[in-house]
């Protein structure tokens, strides 16, 4: 078990023994003994990108320091993998628009698991080995220890919301005249709230504090090199692929969880019982079944259960099957948007959205995890917020169906942006309505 200190000495002197001048990569491990924070030690580090990932579950949590490539699409990302080792990954996010994402392999990887906490630095290159190992010597040298993670401080200077309620009610009228002419089963309305600081806030204090605030999600901070940072703590999964074996979900339904744990049980069987929630959870699950009919062997659908997050409940069903054979690119082709961030049909919401939204949705609402030919894993991209400067944007949606009100899905996107905002300095934005009897609610 290594110190910090003694840990990049050790991966320094595997360096010296690399004479390959050919193609090739390896990777070199050293276990830690350092009770430092990762997320930390992250933030204290000269090297762009970062990313820091923990499981929903709590059963890992990754660092990664410095790329050695980077890719545009999941696409490339996977090509790249074919000529990795199979336990290597590649991580990154994808916006909305699919199209355009950031993948990245890593060049330092520090792993928080079952088997303990190590440090990984990986080596790489198509022509000349021991180039790339004298680059990373000298990005070890640069490497720093933890510090103090800072505190989230700041008088909020502006507050902006787009679209504005008035417009917002528009959009909402629109969508239910939509509905009603049989275009449209549901659209998910997206909007931001902008807020402007007198400083800038760190992405790696606003993870720590939603690590703590937000459990059972997937917790992200992906900084980039310019950096602007996404920070995201979502509890809905696109997918788990382990070799050909796939596991997706439902999540759709939504109510309050309250403080008292007798009102908070009423409040999920409430939601396990109503057929509103639980017809628009089985709307996306076929939804889901059919984007994957062709690409399985055969589908199981787990029984409706309930997660449980700190302010809100969801409806989920688990789904289960095994792939003829297995491409990332095809599987975020076929998953991505989900019903329960766009709409249904999917086409015609799509379109509505191009029409009438108005806005760059950006990573919200789109995909974050990692791929490699033995695994990959991907979250959808809520609960999130992107930091550029002094400015934080804050994103929320709610899913506009038959008898929506427009009222209450503009309160539903705040409740939902309370999932982070409620972690910034004070003042910064609304208080989530979550008392009373039960509220549906959409996971977008």
């Amino acid at each position: 078990m290594y110190s910090l200190p003694a840990a990049y000495a050790a991966l320094l002197a595997q360096l010296t023994k690399i004479d390959s001048v050919g193609a090739g990569c390896r990777a070199f491990t050293v276990p830690l003994a350092s009770g430092e924070d990762s997320l930390a030690w992250l933030g204290a580090q000269p090297h762009r990108p970062q990313l820091w990932w923990q499981h929903r579950s709590g059963h890992e949590q990754v660092a990664l320091c410095g790329a050695i490539r980077c890719y545009h699409t999941l696409y490339q990302a996977e090509q790249a993998c074919r000529a990795l080792p199979g336990n290597w990954r590649i991580w990154g996010s994808n916006r909305f628009e699919a199209a355009n994402g950031f993948f990245f392999l890593p060049r330092l990887m520090w792993q928080q698991d079952s088997r303990g906490e190590r440090l990984t630095l990986f080596i790489q290159s198509d022509r000349n080995l021991r180039e790339d190992a004298q680059i990373a010597t000298r990005f070890l040298h640069e490497l720093c220890l933890p510090q103090p993670l800072p505190l989230i401080d700041g008088q909020l200077q502006q507050r902006q919301c787009q679209p504005e309620e008035a417009e917002w009610r528009q959009r909402v009228d629109a969508a239910l005249t939509a509905i009603a002419a049989g275009e449209l089963e549901k659209v998910v309305l997206a909007r931001t709230v902008d807020l402007l600081w007198d400083r800038p806030l760190p992405p790696e204090a606003l993870l720590a504090a939603s690590r703590r605030a937000n459990p059972h999600c997937y917790q992200l901070m992906l900084r980039f090199e310019d950096e602007s940072a996404l920070v995201c703590a979502t509890p809905e999964r696109l997918w788990l692929r382990q070799q050909n074996e796939l596991l997706t979900e439902a999540l759709a339904g939504t109510v309050a969880r309250d403080a008292d744990p007798t009102l908070a049980r009423q409040q999920a069987q409430w939601l396990l019982q109503d057929a509103k929630n639980r017809h628009e959870n089985g709307l996306v699950m076929k939804d889901i079944c059919q984007r994957l009919q062709e690409l399985v062997i055969g589908l199981e659908v787990m029984p409706p259960e309930i997660v449980r997050l700190r302010n809100l409940q969801h409806l989920r069903r688990r789904i289960h099957g095994e792939l003829r054979s297995h491409s990332d690119a095809l599987l975020l082709q076929r998953l991505q948007p989900t019903a329960a961030v766009a709409g249904l049909p999917r086409a015609a919401a799509r379109a509505f959205l191009q029409r009438h939204e108005r806005l760059n949705r950006d990573w919200y609402a789109g995909s974050s995890g990692f791929i490699s030919r033995q695994k990959s894993e991907f979250c959808v991209t809520l609960r999130c917020a992107l930091l550029q400067g002094e400015r934080v944007r804050l994103y929320g949606g709610a899913g506009i169906v038959a008898g929506s009100d427009a009222r209450q899905e503009w309160q539903e996107t705040e409740n939902k942006m309370v999932a982070l905002a409620a972690l910034l300095p004070a003042g910064s934005a609304a208080k989530p309505v979550l008392a009373g009897k039960p509220v549906t609610a959409h996971p977008a």
